[in-house]
């Protein structure tokens, strides 16, 4: 994988879990450029299959991370392809209090060693997880210009029923995507649906709930953007809601609207990120309502079904050929 002669080619460090065909396709990617790549997911490897060590001094950081087959001089890492990895402490980090420990040492232990390496990160978990955040999305995107649907954020039961009867048609959305279990150890989703002020009730007191004002359109529009590279797909789909069924959705790739390239930009840049996946409802009137941006999005289904080059971009990016 390395040359034989002069120093190691700067690899690319792809942190995911083992599942992730997304990942899989920027590798495949790189691969085929000739760019050497580190797979490691840190929740999971360390410290079973992985090891560090890591030394700090008035010239900063040096060290290395050997894994079963690399070993990874921290200094030369080309980049860091940040997709989905393991949360540390989900394995093994239960209720008891060592094991916590453990997790919580391993995170900012490993965890800071790698979210400290001196390259460019597509993108850094640090600025995921404050983009990943509803509200703060909801003030930038207003800043770089986008057009909002009205929103409220309550646990008030009077003031979630009077917005829903003063915009007639309004949708609640969980202020997180996550998947859930049941008691009988189902998997499921809270998708974003419609509520009306009659089916509001008192369980609103128990945490927040985001409300948002229902868009009156006529088709989705899914914008990724990768360094300078804008990709935008129309999805249209019979569900309020498409990522119900994937199958139901028709794909066609569009110009993007006029002046949202720069916004994007704009709203990226706020959040230190090269990278997103824009969803906006397009409405009647040909406007796009920008309903969230996810730092870390998916995006493989996008080019399976419509041939926009996502992984060659991502691939750009973490090479270093392109911003």
């Amino acid at each position: 994988m390395y040359p034989t002669e002069g120093p190691p080619a700067e690899p690319v460090l792809v942190l995911t879990r083992v599942d992730d065909p997304t990942a899989d396709m920027v590798i495949a990617e790189l691969n085929r450029r000739d760019v050497p790549v580190v797979r490691l997911d840190p929740g999971v490897d360390f410290p079973r299959q992985v090891s560090t060590s890591a030394y700090f001094d008035t010239s900063g950081m040096r060290g290395d991370v050997v894994t079963a087959s690399r070993c990874l001089d921290l200094r030369r890492v080309r980049a860091v392809y940040h997709r989905r990895p393991t949360p540390y402490g989900s394995q093994d980090g239960g209720p008891d209090p060592a094991a916590r420990f453990a997790a919580t040492e391993a995170r900012f232990g490993l965890g800071g060693i790698l979210a400290g390496l001196n390259c460019r990160y597509v993108n850094h978990p640090w600025h995921i997880a404050r983009a990943e955040v509803k509200p703060l999305q909801l003030i930038a995107a207003a800043r770089a210009g986008f057009l909002i649907p009205p929103t409220l954020v309550t646990n008030r039961l009077d003031a979630a029923r009077a917005f829903a009867d003063a915009h007639k048609r309004v949708v609640y959305k969980p202020l997180r995507s996550i998947v859930h279990t049941n008691a009988q150890q189902q998997r499921f989703t809270i998708w974003t649906d419609t509520v009306g002020s009659d089916e509001m009730d008192e369980s609103i007191a128990a945490t927040a709930h985001l409300f948002q004002k229902e868009v009156d359109k006529v088709a989705d529009l899914r914008i990724t953007v990768v360094g300078s590279r804008l990709f935008c797909v129309r999805i249209d789909s019979p569900l309020l809601d498409w990522r119900e069924d994937y199958d139901s959705i028709v794909h066609t790739v569009v110009d993007p609207p006029d002046g949202i390239a720069l916004a994007c930009d704009a709203y990226l840049k706020h959040f230190g990120l090269l990278f997103g996946c824009f969803d906006f409802a397009l409405s009647r009137e040909g406007e796009p309502m920008f309903l969230e941006c996810n730092p870390n999005g998916q995006w493989a289904w996008l080019e399976e079904a419509t041939g926009v080059p996502i992984a060659a971009a991502i691939a750009d990016l973490l090479e270093g050929s392109r911003v």
